[in-house]
């Protein structure tokens, strides 16, 4: 999976003092309210994941349980709304009788635990790569941006589905898709590091202490990544909802999580079938992918804006 704007991400290699960078920084992303929303919804999701098991006991809903008494003769939820009731607040699954309100907020932590752990996966391979190939060049860059170059062309979701297709079934499965997504969703960050380095490494300060005989590592690790971590930490922000979206994309497919893990693209695959008789079983999953994805966007394009000083920001 790739990033469409990825080119345009840019941000300063450091600031005037820390304090006063943090302090623009700051007062630069208040001034976004989208961005501001952006942040306290994804904290949001971020809290209901954590506490998902908690509340689904408090409320005393399960996303495993099956109430059959909650289905009509065909199995389509009864009553409005898909069955949503006092005690079912979303409705039920078709053909389980599943709560959905249980399974939208467990299938938070498989879309959160994926979106996040193949974006970490991609960061580490992207940024290293990326690393090596603007500041060693030669070769080295020659292989990473040929590598890049082949990654990008593959059809990414095709391998992905097929990887999930043949993996044993003793394999953990959201480890399994967490390494899928995260290999295939490297190449766009690699490219943006590898640009930022190519001009990191002509910089003074970095002469300075190649003349002064510092290592390769030294350099890298304590004069050039430093200066790259506010790219890598926007780029991760804006990326999480690709990876979420490949995870829902790969669970509507079929090879995602197994049933009967909850999760908000098998639940949408699922609803398909059911959609004429049975539409808020597609509303409620297809709202908590949106929420997400939209949220995770405004607030990666506030820090990019906010650390940017040549853009104007949003108001």
């Amino acid at each position: 999976m790739t990033l469409d704007h990825a080119d345009e991400l840019v941000v300063p290699e450091g600031s005037p003092t820390p304090a006063t960078g943090r302090r623009t920084f700051w007062r630069r992303f208040a001034q976004d309210r989208f961005a501001v929303a952006g942040a306290v919804v994804v904290v949001a999701y971020v809290v209901i994941a954590l506490l998902a098991p908690l509340i689904t006991r408090l409320l005393g809903v399960d996303p495993y349980s099956y109430d059959l008494d909650a289905l009509d003769p065909t199995g389509a939820p009864a009553g409005w709304g898909g069955g949503i009731s006092a005690e079912h607040w979303f409705g039920v699954e078709p053909l389980t009788g599943r709560d959905l309100f249980a399974i939208v907020l467990m299938g938070s932590r498989t879309s959160l635990v994926v979106g996040i752990g193949a974006t970490v996966v991609s960061m580490l391979i992207g940024t290293v790569l990326g690393l090596l190939a603007g500041y060693l060049g030669g070769w080295v860059d020659w292989v990473v941006s040929r590598g890049v170059d082949i990654m990008l062309g593959l059809p990414a979701l095709i391998f992905m589905i097929a990887i999930g297709a043949v993996a044993p079934e003793s394999f953990p499965r959201l480890l399994l898709l967490v390494l899928v997504i995260g290999v295939f969703s490297w190449s766009s960050v690699a490219r943006v590091v590898r640009g930022q380095a190519l001009g990191l490494r002509s910089r003074g300060f970095v002469r300075a202490s190649q003349a002064l005989g510092a290592g390769h590592g030294h350099v890298l690790f304590r004069q050039v990544l430093p200066n790259l971590a506010a790219t890598v930490v926007v780029f991760a922000t804006i990326s999480i909802p690709g990876a979420i979206g490949a995870e829902a994309a790969l669970s509507f497919l079929g090879v995602g999580v197994p049933p009967p893990t909850p999760s908000w693209g098998r639940s949408i695959g699922d609803a398909v079938t059911w959609f004429s008789s049975d539409p808020m079983y597609l509303v409620f999953p297809g709202l908590a992918l949106f929420g997400i994805t939209l949220a995770f966007n405004a607030f990666g394009d506030g820090l990019r804006d906010a650390l940017d000083p040549r853009s104007g920001g949003r108001k």
